[in-house]
């Protein structure tokens, strides 16, 4: 449905190391990171969507947007506790310890974070799905 995400960064460098944890346990790696370093990038395999980590073009700072989340799949619910662990190790901020989340659905299992410079990120598995 999508071919990327960004979300900004103004210290691209710290807050990729919060990624590279949190992907770990979903699969997912970094794949590209440009020369200047102002960019990187991660998926899960060659044809599937990306996310990019970047300081923004417009040279003004970087700010989450508010209401704005990046959701990304789990394979399972121990990788929802990893990646939510993983991230809090390195620079995230509680949002949402991992759980069920019945009110979205019965197998709905997630928790949320915010990486090293404020974006809500979730992680999800749905046993169904």
């Amino acid at each position: 449905m999508f071919n990327h995400i960004n979300a900004g960064a103004n210290d691209v460098a710290r807050t990729a190391v919060f990624y590279d944890a949190f992907f770990a346990p979903l699969g997912v790696t970094r794949f590209w990171t440009e020369k200047t370093g102002r960019i990187v990038g991660w998926r899960r395999d060659d044809a599937g969507p990306q996310f990019y980590l970047c300081s923004p073009f417009n040279a003004e700072p970087a700010t989450p947007g508010n209401g704005t989340m990046c959701a990304f799949k789990a394979p399972s619910r121990e990788a929802v506790d990893l990646a939510y662990e993983a991230g809090l190790a390195h620079g995230g901020r509680d949002e949402g310890a991992p759980g069920l989340r019945p009110h979205y659905a019965p197998d709905y299992y997630g928790a949320y974070l915010r990486d090293p410079e404020g974006n809500k990120v979730h992680v999800v598995y749905r046993s169904g799905v």
